[in-house]
């Protein structure tokens, strides 16, 4: 099994003068699992994206320092021999596929590895199991969703068995469940097979648990590494880094002196305080005490669809009698399986797609009968793909077209929004040469600076840290108080807790669940925050950080003021 040597590695991208790289030193031995972390542009990409060989290949830029699989320079090894020890899956899985049938595209690489057709009829069917692909064998790969075109790029680099494994944010596109369906399937091959394996990830909820090993990255530097997610836990919360996730911020920030990284070290944790009948919520613990939410008017809607049905022309129907009605100034989240019909419904709300039957009205106006020039200034819409948005030479003037085109008055908006979203550093930066976080925030810029009355939000959060998270969480919230309505598909349960008002569950083409996310989240098992599962039978509807916060403060105190008597 290959091992993985850099050495002095710097490295800088053509027409850029910062390094992306600087000065990488670092061994990682055959059967680790390491998984990088650190914000949007530090480095982590062009991390693996070397580690594979594409730096500088297919990227270009300036080198220095060495790359080494099994001592040999990765720059000089035969591509087929390459690609037969590295696979790579990348962020944007539309980068990655290149067959229009799945089956194809899970045969190309090993047709081009010269496999005979018996071993990869049996390789196929491994992993079309594992990933549960079956149901979509003979799909068309254009029309799959995001979610799917995730799972079957990394189901083609795991049908050519590589000695190593490169993931970029491969869950990033993915439900709870099948999020955690692939990375269990990823740890199982780095234990029982020994595959080694780097993984890149935001959602640390997901994954910080399985790493071995722990890199911080950092303005193209490795600026801490851990041997344990521990030692990374306690030494993130020493230094106030954004890099952990809820669980352990949220022991951390209340004192105590074991920090889990497991929701089940937590609750073993908090067996040692709490009294048999559970713990009593402490005063401004409650939903209604930590939002401070007024009563909100639900007589005036937004959005209003009934019977709504609708097909792809000759395929099945993906959408069934969806009744829903979505108030004025609310902030609404719609989750769901990959599939389920989600992307399809935002298109029907924007009226890219026209639907079968039934009727669907924006502020009292029946879409059927408007134009979608007519429909654009009233809702602002963010699809999963941030390239579909940026044409144009610079990140400014990607951000302040729609304003022209729609012949709106500035008013300092795009320079509020570019600092909120931190992309003044890259207004005259070429959005495609950016990171897919950063391209990801360039193109919900240049839908924010219109102020439209609905913003449609499609995975938003894909490519984010947390502190950038937590930047865009409080922009909506803001943008909500002004009256904005929002609806946001999205994975990312965590952020969904934390500012969210609503939460609408998605199953084949129907919504099969709808309340607030108290009710909600509190209830379910995997569209459950960490918060939650923490406290599930412990504690009643606490689903946020500030609302658990609020109860270790008080238990961790209590316990403190015990121990002193």
């Amino acid at each position: 099994m290959a091992f993985i040597q850099i050495k002095n590695l710097t490295y800088t991208y053509p027409d850029r003068e910062e390094a992306a790289l600087d000065r990488i030193n670092l061994e990682i031995p055959e059967g680790q699992f390491v998984l990088i972390v650190g914000g949007s542009g530090c480095g982590k990409s062009s991390l693996i994206r070397a580690i594979c060989g594409l730096i500088p290949e297919f990227y270009g830029g300036t080198i220095s320092g060495q790359v080494l699989l099994d001592r040999e320079d990765v720059s000089q090894m035969n591509r087929r021999k390459r690609t037969g020890k590295v696979g790579m899956v990348f962020q944007d899985p539309e980068g990655q596929l290149v067959m229009t049938s799945v089956e194809q595209e899970l045969v190309f690489g090993m047709e081009n590895l010269g496999m005979p057709d018996s071993l990869m009829k049996r390789r196929l069917m491994e992993v079309s199991g594992a990933l549960d692909l079956g149901g979509i064998m003979g799909g068309f790969a254009p029309e799959l969703s995001g979610g799917q075109k995730q799972k079957v790029a990394l189901a083609a680099v795991l049908a050519m068995q590589p000695e190593i494994l490169l993931l970029d944010e491969p869950t990033s596109q993915l439900d709870p469940v099948a999020g955690e369906e692939i990375l269990t399937v990823i740890r199982r091959l780095n234990e029982d097979n020994g595959i080694t394996v780097v993984l890149i990830e935001q959602r640390l909820e997901r994954c910080f648990h399985l790493a071995d090993r722990v890199l911080v990255m950092e303005q193209g530097k490795i600026l801490s590494d851990h041997h344990a997610p521990d030692t990374l836990a306690r030494w993130a919360a020493e230094h106030q880094m954004p890099f952990i996730p809820p669980l352990v911020k949220l022991f951390a920030g209340a004192g105590f002196p074991e920090i889990p990284v497991t929701v089940k070290d937590g609750r073993k944790i908090l067996r040692t305080y709490w009294p048999a009948e559970g713990i009593k919520m402490p005063k401004g613990s409650s939903s209604q005490e930590i939002t401070g939410e007024a009563p909100r008017d639900t007589e005036k809607m937004m959005v209003r669809m009934e019977k709504l049905w609708f097909s792809y022309p000759g395929g099945k129907e993906i959408l069934k009698d969806i009744n829903l009605e979505i108030p004025q100034g609310s902030f609404t989240v719609l989750m769901g399986e990959n599939g389920s019909g989600k992307t399809t419904l935002s298109k029907l709300i924007n009226g890219l797609l026209k639907p079968d039957r039934g009727w669907i009205e924006i502020l009292g106006r029946n879409t059927a009968k408007m134009s979608v020039e007519e429909i654009a200034p009233l809702v602002g819409y963010l699809s999963q793909n941030p390239n579909d948005y940026l044409f144009l030479p610079t990140v400014r003037e990607e951000i302040t077209f729609a304003l022209k085109n729609f012949h709106l008055e500035d008013g300092g908006i795009s320079g509020e929004i570019t600092e909120k979203l931190g992309l003044t550093a890259h207004l005259d930066r070429n959005p495609r040469d950016l990171s897919s976080g950063e391209r990801q925030r360039v193109a919900l810029a240049s839908v924010l600076v219109c102020r439209p009355k609905l913003l449609l939000l499609d995975e938003p959060t894909r490519g984010l840290d947390y502190s950038l998270k937590e930047k865009l969480g409080k922009m909506l919230l803001d943008l909500q108080k002004e009256g904005i309505s929002i609806l946001m598909i999205t994975h990312d349960v965590e952020f969904a807790a934390e500012y969210a008002e609503d939460i609408l569950l998605m199953a084949g083409g129907r919504i099969v669940g709808q309340g607030d996310k108290y009710e909600m989240l509190a209830d379910s098992t995997f569209y459950a925050s960490q918060v939650s599962k923490l406290f599930r039978n412990i504690a009643d509807r606490v689903v946020t950080l500030s609302q658990a916060q609020r109860i270790l403060e008080a238990l961790h105190l209590t316990d403190q003021r015990a121990a002193a008597l």
